[in-house]
């Protein structure tokens, strides 16, 4: 078994999209005609965004959205950067919230977490080279 879709419910998979393009740097791969559900090229495992109201067809139930009341959803997504500082910094400047600013950690890993437009956790983490 491998890890194929990582897909996030956000309010507007259009606009999500294009706040990942600026602040992340990624490129959008694909955004169906509704509007609903959208794409991004992240590699070998595929990075999407469902609508609210598209989630909540598929599920059939209610769920804890991101950004909302409770605080952070407890879980987050991994970008890999050349540069984790210039990453944060790039992402802040683009309308990302800083939660963590740019740290080496004892497990040899420098890493910086920002909050996406939809209150998604987002890490940039790097191997430091020895």
């Amino acid at each position: 078994m491998k890890l194929s879709y990582t897909i996030l419910y956000v309010e507007n998979a259009v606009e999500t999209v294009e706040f990942y393009e600026k602040a992340f740097g990624l490129t959008r791969r694909f955004i169906h005609e509704s509007g609903d559900y959208a794409e991004m090229e992240t590699g070998v495992t595929t990075l999407g965004f469902a609508a609210h109201n598209l989630a909540a067809d598929i599920l059939k139930r209610s769920y804890v959205k991101a950004g909302g009341s409770t605080g952070l959803i407890g879980a987050q997504i991994t970008l890999e950067p050349d540069d984790v500082k210039a990453a944060f910094a790039h992402a802040l400047a683009n309308g990302a919230k800083a939660l963590v600013a740019p740290d080496v950690k004892p497990w040899n890993f420098e890493v910086a977490m920002v909050e996406d437009c939809n209150g998604h956790i987002v890490e940039f983490a790097k191997a430091v080279d020895n």
